[in-house]
């Protein structure tokens, strides 16, 4: 077996946040975990699969960072109950405190789909950032009622606080999405001035791949250390 500082370095952030969530002084299930996590860092990192938390698990007891075990109860079937060891405890520790700040990875469906907006017509472009408004309200809700229950324990005030903030940001999405309404218009009305398309309807650029010139003007300015003054290239 490697030794697990060896180990630790090569894990995923979702094994730290099985960790993280195993250093509130409570032995769980892995459907505790779950649940857990679907209320608390589902918000804002991970909304896992029983199979994922689990297999983080077994992942995480094989290096001794995680031990478990079961107990019974007359007539019940037996349940494995899983809690963070000395050396769980200390390596995400010290991931929390060491480890890189990453740029957020950003993987959004709905602006996918509008970045591809010129295979739909405006109104139903305009329908999918409604739908998508009333989802994130819903989760703005669920995220409150998470907070407002949760606040009254201490030892839960840093999850508290990231619920917080993720109500913040769901609102701020919101205000994002409604200027979108008129963003689409006005993509809509510079769209209408593609002079050709070809037999399957796509539109041809005026310039064909001028999306090089783009990225290379780009790579330039970034390997010069200059950032662009949002001329035309």
């Amino acid at each position: 077996m490697s030794e697990p500082d060896d180990v630790s370095r090569g894990l995923p952030a979702t094994s730290w946040a099985v960790l993280g969530m195993l250093t509130f002084g409570e032995e769980l299930t892995g459907n505790d975990l779950k649940k857990w996590a679907d209320w608390s860092v589902g918000f804002f990192y991970w909304s896992p699969s029983i199979s994922q938390v689990y297999a983080e698990l077994k992942k995480l007891e094989s290096i001794g960072f995680v031990e478990s075990r079961v107990v019974s109860e007359p007539g019940v079937r037996g349940k494995r109950l899983y809690s963070i060891t000395q050396s769980g405890t200390d390596a995400v520790r010290t991931w929390s405190r060491e480890a890189p700040v990453e740029v957020p990875v950003l993987k959004h469906g709905v602006m996918l789909r509008l970045w591809m907006g010129h295979l739909n017509e405006p109104e139903r472009l305009k329908a999918l950032v409604e739908a998508h408004i009333a989802n994130v309200e819903e989760q703005i809700r669920r995220a409150k009622l998470h907070a407002d229950h949760a606040e009254n324990e201490p030892a839960w005030s840093f999850p508290v606080m990231t619920l917080r903030w993720s109500e913040r940001y769901f609102r701020a999405e919101i205000e994002l999405a409604r200027e979108l309404l008129e963003d689409i218009d006005r993509a809509s009305a510079e769209f209408a001035n593609v002079a050709e398309h070809d037999r399957l309807g796509s539109p041809l650029p005026s310039t064909p791949g001028r999306w090089k010139n783009v990225e290379e003007y780009v790579l330039a300015l970034e390997q010069a250390g200059l950032t662009g003054n949002g001329s035309n290239i």
